[in-house]
């Protein structure tokens, strides 16, 4: 196996100092590999509504139920997702890319442009013409990682959209696909 190319550092005989790869490498590297699309959304004391796409989330643990997603540092909801406590993670399907790319902009105005609806118990923002299910949580730590923050959240409430539900969208090499049915 050979060394990937894109990296600032080169390693040798072991006494050469490694420094980190450098934005668009660690970019080429995250992009070659695909992840599922989610929304996360929550609101402000107002009732206003606040989201982001994002492709870094995961489930953590089973019992309690918790997932987390990466939030950008300097992007408007994660203030707003603090103070409020509470977040949506809207797993997004193929003909819900649209979504994807509206959230994946600091467009003030996607919430205008994408249909959403606040749920029931909690009164989150949920996408619900373009999530195959979504998650509300409870935040219960948040991690500042470089120029993200790790947000855990405890999953109290799952929905799903009606069957026949589309495939989950996934985005991966710099381009959004959807997993085939077969």
């Amino acid at each position: 196996m050979t060394p990937a190319s894109g990296g600032s550092g080169a390693v040798d005989d072991g006494t050469a100092t490694l420094t980190a790869l450098d934005p668009d490498g660690f970019r080429a590297l995250m992009a070659s590999h695909p992840s599922g699309v989610a929304v996360v959304t929550t609101r402000d004391g107002l009732g206003n509504p606040y989201g982001f796409a994002c492709t870094a989330w995961c489930g953590v643990s089973l019992a309690p139920p918790l997932l987390l997603v990466c939030a950008s540092s300097t992007g408007s909801t994660l203030p707003v997702l603090e103070a409020h406590g509470w977040f949506a993670v809207n797993l997004l399907h193929g003909p819900g890319r649209r979504a994807a790319e509206a959230f994946a902009t600091r467009d003030a105005g996607r919430f205008a442009r994408i249909p959403w609806h606040l749920s029931p118990g909690l009164r989150l923002p949920v996408l619900a013409q373009d999530a195959h299910t979504w998650a509300e949580c409870r935040v219960i730590r948040l991690t500042r990682a470089g120029d993200h923050t790790i947000v855990l959240g405890e999953v109290v409430r799952t929905g799903t959209a009606p069957e026949p539900r589309p495939a989950p969208l996934l985005y991966g090499m710099r381009r959004y696909a959807t997993w085939p049915v077969t």
